[in-house]
């Protein structure tokens, strides 16, 4: 049987989404991980909007809930709600949990914050890997015309240099009475 902390973090990562480079969890997602409808969590949202600034939840516009939607095959039945979905930040997430203050979502919110945390970090990773490439990249072009230089020394060597004497050959040479050499020895 798997691990119920790894099947909730697997449950609840793809329900993370960048929008506005922002990573959100839409209010549908939240409330059925908190175990609640989406109407009683948006209540309490609205109850106690103090607690949620701008960068903590804001509402989605038509386009990027059409946008949502079209990526995002759980979400479905959003596409046929006249309701703008919330989008909560983390921050927004552990706030919506503190004001439901039922045992499971705060259960839940220690998971979601998890897979964000899981999630920021694979964003460090891939920019830590992304700079090490440019550094390859400018390592590898300076080889480059290093490498070019070399193979265009090396050519200059390969061709034969055209003399304007001939050589002279090394060794006992017959040279005949009318001073022509025999042929056949060279």
């Amino acid at each position: 049987m798997p691990d119920k902390k790894i099947v909730l973090l697997e449950q609840i990562e793809p329900k993370i989404l960048l929008v506005r480079d922002e990573r959100i969890i839409l209010d549908v997602d939240l409330a059925a991980l908190f175990g609640v409808t989406t109407k009683r969590l948006n209540e309490q949202v609205k109850r106690n909007q103090v607690r949620f600034p701008p960068t903590f939840m804001f509402k989605l516009t038509e386009s990027k809930k059409a946008e949502v939607v079209a990526n995002c095959d759980h979400l479905g039945n959003l596409k046929y709600s006249s309701q703008i979905p919330n989008a909560f930040t983390e921050h927004g997430a552990i706030m919506a949990a503190s004001i439901l203050n039922s045992p499971i979502a705060v259960e839940v919110s220690i998971f979601v914050v998890k897979a964000f945390v899981k999630l920021r970090q694979l964003a460090l990773n891939h920019q830590e890997i992304q700079r090490k490439l440019t550094d390859l990249e400018r390592t590898v072009s300076g080889h480059d015309d290093a490498i070019q230089q070399i193979v265009a020394a090396l050519r200059q060597l390969m061709v034969p240099k055209e003399e304007s004497k001939p050589k002279r050959r090394i060794g006992f040479h017959a040279i005949k009475d009318d001073g022509i050499e025999p042929k056949g020895k060279k």
